[in-house]
C-alpha cells in the first residue's frame, strides 16, 4: 500500500529548486529568436503635461531605427486590465493620447535592431509638452479646483453612481454616542514595488501560419493574451501565450502592460520584438502596492467591546486604476476585520493621482486594511486595560455572526487560530479563553458576553 499523500509537517524538495540554483531554469527573457528586433520606450518626463507634438525625425537617421509606434498605430488604444470582470471604465492608454498623467508614461514605442540603437533613438525624439498642475496626495485630489487627472471629470473611480465604496451595518452615531470610549486613529502606508530578480518583459514572435508566439513572464497567462487580443482587435486564436517560470511576481506581473505593445510591434514589422523593463523602469512605471491612508475611529464600552466602528479609507491608485478598483472592494469587505462589530460604516475611495498607477500585490486592499485595525486593536486594549490577546478574543467572529457587508461568518477560525499561536510562543492564556470555541453564540453574546 502507498503511503498517504501528506506533506504536512515534512520537508518537500522544490520541483524546480535545483534549476534555480544551478542556472539552468530558462525564464522569458533567456529566449533568443533569430533577427530579434529590440523595443524601448519613449516616456514622459513630467507628472502632467498636454502633449502638443512628437517629433521622430531624428530619430529615424539613428543606424539601426527599424520603427515607432505612436497611440495612432494602436488599434485601441486603451488597456482592459478589469474588462474582462466587468469593471470599467477603459482609462488607460497603452500609448499616451493628448495628456500624460505621470512621470514615465509610456508615449512612443522605439523599434530598432539592438538595444543600443533603441536608447540611442529614444534620447533624440523631441516632445513638445505643455506642462500643466499636478496632484500627489489623495485628500488634496479630492478638494474643489484640484488638478483633474481623469478624463471624465472628477479624480475618484465611480461605484455604482458613488465616489466611493460603501458599507453600512447598523447606525454607527447612535452607538458612538453611547459608547464608554471613542477611539481614533489615522494611519498611511507607503507605496511597495514589487522588485522582482526578473523585470518585467515578453518576447512577440512572427510565425508562419500567422499567429504570434509571445514568451511571456506574466503572472496571469490567458488574462494576458485576452486583453492582448482586445487591444489589438485580433482573435484570441491568432496568438499563443508561453509562459513558464516567473522571475518573481508578488501580484506586479498581472498588468499586460509589455504584451500589446510587443506584439503589435512584431506585426508592424514581421520579425520577433523583445521588450523587456530596465531595473529603472520597473522601479518607477511598473506597477507598485498602492499607498494608502486609513482614517479609523471606534465606540468601545468599558469591558472591551467594540459597538462602533467607522472606517474612511483612500487608496492611491495613481495615474491609472489597473487592479485597485478590485482591490478597494476586498478593502471595503475586511476593513471591519475579522471582528463582530454591530455598527460599522466604511466609505473606501480609490483616488486618482499624478504618481504612477498602483495595483496588485500580495493581499491587496486587505493587507492595509488589517494593519490599520490591528494597531487601533492594541490601541484599544491599553485604553481600557486588557492584554491585546484578551481584546481579540472578546471581539472574534463566531460562526453565524453577521459581517459588515451582509454576509454571515462561516468557519470562523480566529478563536481557535489564535489559541494555537499563544501555545506555539509560550503565551498562558486565561481559562476563559481556552475554552473560548468558534461556535455559534445562540442567544447573542451568549458565549462572549457580549453587550
Amino acid at each position: 500500500m502507498n503511503d498517504p499523500l501528506n506533506v504536512v509537517g515534512r520537508s518537500v524538495e522544490r520541483s524546480d529548486g535545483i534549476g534555480h540554483v544551478t542556472g539552468r531554469t530558462v525564464f522569458a527573457s533567456d529566449h533568443v529568436v533569430p533577427g530579434m528586433l529590440h523595443l524601448k520606450m519613449v516616456r514622459s518626463p513630467l507628472h502632467h503635461a498636454r502633449i502638443r507634438g512628437i517629433d521622430t525625425s531624428d530619430a529615424e537617421r539613428v543606424p539601426g531605427f527599424v520603427r515607432a509606434l505612436t497611440a495612432a498605430d494602436v488599434p485601441h488604444n486603451r488597456y482592459t486590465i478589469l474588462g474582462l470582470i466587468g469593471v470599467e471604465p477603459e482609462e488607460e492608454f497603452v500609448l499616451a493620447e493628448e495628456r500624460v498623467r505621470f512621470k514615465g508614461e509610456a508615449m512612443v514605442a522605439i523599434v530598432a535592431e539592438t538595444e543600443e540603437a533603441a536608447y540611442e533613438a529614444v534620447a533624440k525624439v523631441h516632445l513638445d509638452l505643455e506642462e500643466l498642475p499636478a496632484v500627489f496626495d489623495v485628500e488634496e485630489a479630492l478638494k474643489p479646483g484640484a488638478p483633474v487627472v481623469t478624463h471624465w471629470g472628477n479624480n475618484t473611480f465611480m461605484y455604482e453612481g458613488h465616489p466611493c465604496r460603501r458599507v453600512r451595518l447598523g447606525d454607527v452615531e447612535a452607538a458612538f454616542a453611547r459608547a464608554d470610549h471613542i477611539v481614533e486613529g489615522v494611519y498611511d502606508t507607503s507605496p511597495i514595488e514589487h522588485a522582482p530578480t526578473e523585470t518585467t518583459g515578453c518576447i512577440a514572435v512572427p510565425e508562419a501560419n500567422g499567429r504570434y508566439t509571445v514568451y511571456t513572464n506574466t503572472q496571469a497567462l490567458y488574462f494576458s493574451l485576452d486583453n492582448t487580443s482586445i487591444i489589438l482587435q485580433v482573435p484570441g486564436n491568432q496568438l499563443h501565450f508561453v509562459g513558464g517560470t516567473v522571475g518573481g511576481g508578488f501580484g506586479g506581473k498581472v498588468d499586460v502592460i509589455v504584451e500589446p505593445i510587443a506584439t503589435l510591434a512584431a506585426m508592424k514589422t514581421n520579425r520577433p520584438v523583445r521588450y523587456v523593463y530596465s531595473r529603472a523602469e520597473e522601479m518607477q512605471v511598473s506597477s507598485t502596492r498602492s499607498a494608502w491612508r486609513i482614517y479609523l475611529k471606534d465606540g468601545v464600552t468599558a469591558d472591551g467591546h467594540i459597538i462602533a466602528r467607522k472606517v474612511t479609507s483612500y487608496a492611491d491608485s495613481g495615474a491609472y486604476s489597473r487592479q485597485t478598483p478590485y482591490a478597494l472592494t476586498k478593502h471595503a469587505a475586511n476593513a471591519a476585520g475579522p471582528y463582530a462589530i454591530p455598527n460599522v460604516s466604511i466609505d473606501a475611495y480609490c483616488v486618482y493621482t499624478n504618481r504612477q498607477p498602483t495595483s496588485a500585490m500580495r493581499g491587496f486592499g486587505v493587507t492595509m486594511a488589517s494593519f490599520a485595525l490591528e494597531v487601533q486593536m492594541d490601541k484599544i486594549a491599553e485604553l481600557v486595560g486588557l492584554d491585546p490577546w484578551t481584546i481579540r478574543f472578546l471581539n472574534a467572529y463566531h460562526d453565524g455572526d453577521m459581517k459588515p457587508h451582509r454576509k454571515l461568518a462561516e468557519d470562523a477560525t480566529l478563536i481557535e487560530t489564535m489559541q494555537a499561536a499563544a501555545a506555539l510562543v509560550g503565551h498562558d492564556l486565561a481559562p476563559d479563553l481556552k475554552a473560548m470555541t468558534s461556535a455559534p453564540r445562540g442567544r447573542r453574546g451568549e458565549e462572549s458576553g457580549r453587550p
